[in-house]
């Protein structure tokens, strides 16, 4: 597996696994124990980047992590995040974020028991907290790594201009965000300015939460505690609607021997050298196919022939419901 350097010196596999799926999101828990054997099996392939967040679960994930990860810690980089308002004690979660120092503080705490560590690599704001400066945030994390308790400071679903009031105190390693030939917006604004500032990025969704593996179409049924059930560009309209796109990346994935989901992790891949994308998944075939983009050759013509069709493509839904909409700092 291939190498990838965020912010100054935090060496990544090029690929990652996001394992929010695991515990929550996309329907009822996976079995533990197969949970913990994919983790590992992801370890043995190459793979050293794993996300996870008390949020997921809360708590169920970071725990998951910790147990699969303690034989081979040192090896191995774990990111995990804080800012939603849960309870420490309880686990219960409230409306809204919370990244009170003190409150950033316990979720350290906290985190390093369920992940069975010593320090956390990468620890992220999970939402930006309308009620907190982040000058205040950044400051309580450069505790934290002053303290030897954190490694790197991260920021997820954040605007240009938090990014550069948070990198102004304490640097930032990678901010996280949604990213994928189905939601380019970080194009824009977000990835110029993270070229400038030397920070790496983390594409979340990168297969566009299924969509852009071609395994999902407008008659897909999803679990009943399935996110996307939520999601407006999965309603079963949008999903028709978007299908071009799909329609798309099959095209490119035939031509090249391939599948879609390859293709489109290939893409992300060739975008930018500072880009590592963490694909989640509970299943072991997947786990190898989204691994196996990373040796998938994205030609110059290949990138310009995707970027001229889709700048032609009128893409149906919001990617997130109004509520989570109102949380990103985007």
């Amino acid at each position: 597996m291939q190498k990838r350097i965020l912010g100054k010196d935090l060496e990544v596999s090029a690929i990652g696994l996001g394992c929010m799926s695991m515990t929550s999101g996309y329907g009822p828990p996976a079995d533990k124990c197969a949970m913990i054997q994919l983790i590992r099996t992801a370890y043995e392939q190459g793979v050293t980047h794993f996300d996870t967040a008390e949020a997921y679960g809360p708590y169920a994930n970071e725990e998951l992590v910790g147990e699969a990860l303690q034989p081979i810690r040192d090896h191995v980089v774990i990111a995990t995040k804080f800012g939603f308002d849960i309870d420490i004690q309880t686990g219960q979660r409230r409306p809204g974020t919370n990244s009170r120092p003190e409150q950033i503080k316990a979720v350290a705490e906290a985190g390093l028991k369920r992940l069975r560590t010593d320090r956390i690599d990468l620890f992220y704001q999970h939402r930006v907290d309308p009620n907190v400066p982040i000058e205040d945030v950044a400051g309580t994390v450069k505790e934290l790594i002053i303290q030897g308790k954190v490694k790197h400071f991260g920021l997820s679903e954040a605007a240009v201009s938090t990014v550069r009031r948070a990198h102004a105190v304490q640097s930032v390693t990678a901010v996280q965000s949604e990213y994928s030939l189905f939601w380019r917006e970080p194009e824009k604004t977000l990835l110029p300015a993270l070229q400038e500032l030397g920070i790496g990025f983390v594409p979340f969704s990168p297969l566009g939460a299924g969509f852009l593996t071609g395994q999902i179409d407008e008659h897909t049924k999803f679990d009943p505690t399935d996110f996307r059930n939520l999601v407006p560009r999965f309603s079963p309209e949008a999903r028709k609607a978007n299908m071009v796109l799909v329609d798309l990346v099959r095209s490119i994935a035939q031509r090249k021997g391939t599948t879609p989901a390859r293709i489109a992790l290939a893409w992300l891949l060739a975008q930018k050298s500072w880009i590592a994308p963490i694909p989640g998944t509970t299943k072991q075939q997947r786990l190898e196919e989204n691994l196996g983009a990373a040796d998938v050759e994205m030609t110059y013509d290949d990138l310009r022939s995707i970027d001229e069709t889709t700048s032609k493509l009128n893409l149906e839904g919001a990617r997130l419901p109004e509520a989570a909409l109102k949380m990103t700092g985007l």
